[in-house]
């Protein structure tokens, strides 16, 4: 099969590779669109040591299952493969599953004409759910995952807060798009691409500005803030703009260290929040939520086939697209 292959630093060969060897349990799914995550655009920069190449990276993905009692079926995976008999499997935090996998990162993930994955992580979708929309299933469930753990600590219905959002990327996207829809109007978003931070005004009708060349309107003054980057700089701007008593939701993973003022945190009782992933039940509202038209039209999502996706990476890299997702096709 064809597959889009990570090969080293800044590498990405499009190239023939051994289609999957099912084992017990799993089912094979023909991919037809799969996006392209931030996570991926870390291994790809050779800046995430559990993605070793080569190796097919891609895990936000839909396609049609291929093989067995239910072939035919369109479905969104799950790509959180957990040992479902833990402690954490059994009340519902999957996600926290000390035997968690990834496909994408130590298993071979979607860039490709066909990927497995055990039967009980797929999520059948509408049959009126285009595929390049359903592909978006696993970001925005990250979006929710964050979204419902804020409004479990806020003392005020998400509708009434200030709201800094820190990257205009699809999780960033998704999280104000959700939050408009959860009737927030009170949104800023932070980004530095002008062209992605114009796409973000244009579909969410948020507000958003460039923290290198743009000051902060005020410190200290947001209910709520989450770091869709996670790098030390957005932690940093993260700490000056949340509000004493506010709530800090931290989401991305470019770095580790740096950036939190942990003095303030203290003595301002700032509540801090680390988001990993999603829980089953997450995936599928996500799918509900793109279904109903919850986050819109998704016209910002753009496409590339699978045989282009080193040039999707380069331009992603680069910042030469406004796009906040570029989902990848296979060729016909």
């Amino acid at each position: 099969m064809k597959a889009l292959v990570y090969t080293d630093t800044n590498k990405i060969v499009y190239r023939d590779e051994p289609a999957p060897i099912l084992e017990p349990g799993d089912v094979l799914l023909k991919v037809e669109a799969t996006g392209i995550c931030g996570s991926d655009m870390h291994a790809y920069h050779g800046k995430d040591p559990r993605r070793v190449p080569p190796l097919i990276l891609g895990h936000e993905v839909a396609g049609t299952i291929a093989s067995g009692p239910q072939e035919g079926i369109r479905a969104v995976i799950n790509p959180l493969i957990t040992c479902g008999t833990c402690g954490y499997c059994d009340t519902g935090f999957s996600n926290l599953c000390a035997q968690r996998e990834l496909i994408g990162m130590r298993l071979p993930g979607a860039y490709a004409e066909y990927t497995k994955v055990p039967a009980r992580n797929l999520i059948p979708i509408p049959h009126q759910l285009g595929f390049i929309k359903a592909s978006l299933a696993e970001p925005t469930a990250t979006a929710l995952h964050a979204l419902n753990l804020a409004r479990i600590k806020s003392f005020r219905p998400l509708a009434e807060l200030k709201v800094l959002v820190i990257g205009g990327g699809a999780i960033g996207m998704l999280t104000a798009l959700l939050l408009k829809g959860y009737g927030c109007t009170d949104i800023l978003l932070a980004e530095t691409n002008d062209l992605r931070a114009e796409s973000a005004v244009d579909h969410t009708g948020c507000r958003a500005y460039n923290p290198i060349t743009d000051s902060l309107e005020a410190p200290d003054c947001f209910d709520l803030v989450l770091d869709c980057v996670g790098g030390e700089k957005t932690r940093h701007l993260a700490t000056a703009a949340v509000k004493p008593g506010g709530i800090l939701v931290h989401i991305g993973l470019m770095d580790s260290l740096g950036g939190l003022d942990i003095r303030k945190i203290t003595l301002s009782e700032v509540t801090l929040i680390g988001v990993y992933c999603y829980t089953a039940a997450d995936v599928r509202a996500a799918v509900n939520a793109i279904d109903t038209g919850l986050l819109g039209d998704l016209s910002w999502v753009e496409t590339r086939s699978l045989s282009r996706g080193a040039e999707a990476f380069s331009d992603l890299d680069n910042g030469l697209s406004a796009a906040a997702k570029i989902v990848l096709l296979p060729d016909s």
